[in-house]
């Protein structure tokens, strides 16, 4: 278990699905390291499942319903967060969606109104997210991180849109680092290999892509969502204090290996 005391500092993280979520171990490293949470979540459903799990934690977390694509529930989210928590340390962008049929087929095939839907909701949202997030950190500045995945920069079948998504994701952790710098906020991005969570679960093929991932890699083996989430406090740390702009890879070095 890695050991830091964070104890006094607040962290709201986005994505939180289910136990096997990377979302979810993010939560569980900063919860053991004693940061105060709060825990949006999308819809009733979603709701039950994370209520559910933070019944886990030493510590209530705040929960509050929030779908990125309403305006009025982002803002409501922080507002939140303002009255209840008065500052903001740490955020974590876990949100990631396409439609299954434009994850299908051909990527020439994707829909307008499919492509922009998952623009909006993978990437744009993390402007969305930090355009309330930083005046809550503007005293004492924050980390930032953003979950991306290699296709942003390779070619994965099935992957389609979302490949794009994760790129343009990518561009907006830099750009925000880049703008955000002179207040002490940085912005990073993980880059996880293949893990078995739900989202992970709607890419044909998902289980040839994680053999081929554990045969090749140097490591020889597939991650864990346990090593992303420490990773995911390393980042949120003090012990990053001078990283930003950058995304770490975090895939057993899949991705410096050399596919023939």
């Amino acid at each position: 278990m890695i050991s830091i005391d964070l104890a006094g500092q607040n962290a709201v993280v986005f994505g939180v699905a289910n136990k096997n979520s990377i979302a979810w171990s993010i939560v569980q490293k900063l919860s053991e390291a004693g940061v105060r949470l709060a825990l949006p979540y999308l819809g009733e459903k979603l709701g039950d499942r994370v209520r559910k799990l933070a019944q886990e934690l030493p510590q209530e977390p705040i929960l509050v319903e929030c779908d990125v694509t309403k305006e009025e529930q982002v803002e409501a989210v922080f507002e939140r967060i303002a009255q209840e928590m008065g500052s903001l340390d740490m955020l974590v962008h876990s949100i990631a969606f396409a439609n299954r049929s434009d994850l299908e087929g051909h990527f020439k095939d994707t829909s307008r109104d499919g492509y922009l839907l998952a623009m909006e909701i993978s990437a744009f949202s993390l402007l969305r997210l930090m355009h309330y997030a930083e005046p809550l950190m503007s005293e004492n500045g924050g980390s930032v991180i953003a979950l991306t995945y290699m296709a942003s920069q390779r070619t994965v079948g099935n992957y389609n849109v979302m490949g794009s998504a994760k790129a343009a994701l990518e561009h907006a952790v830099r750009q925000l680092a880049f703008e955000l710098g002179p207040k002490n906020i940085r912005v990073n991005a993980i880059s996880a290999g293949p893990v078995n969570t739900l989202s992970a679960r709607g890419i044909g093929g998902f289980k040839t892509m994680l053999e081929a991932n554990a045969e090749r890699a140097c490591l020889k083996r597939n991650i864990t969502v346990d090593e992303v989430g420490n990773a995911g406090l390393f980042l949120l740390s003090p012990m990053s204090s001078g990283i930003t702009a950058e995304t770490l890879y975090v895939d057993a070095g899949f991705n410096t290996v050399q596919l023939s």
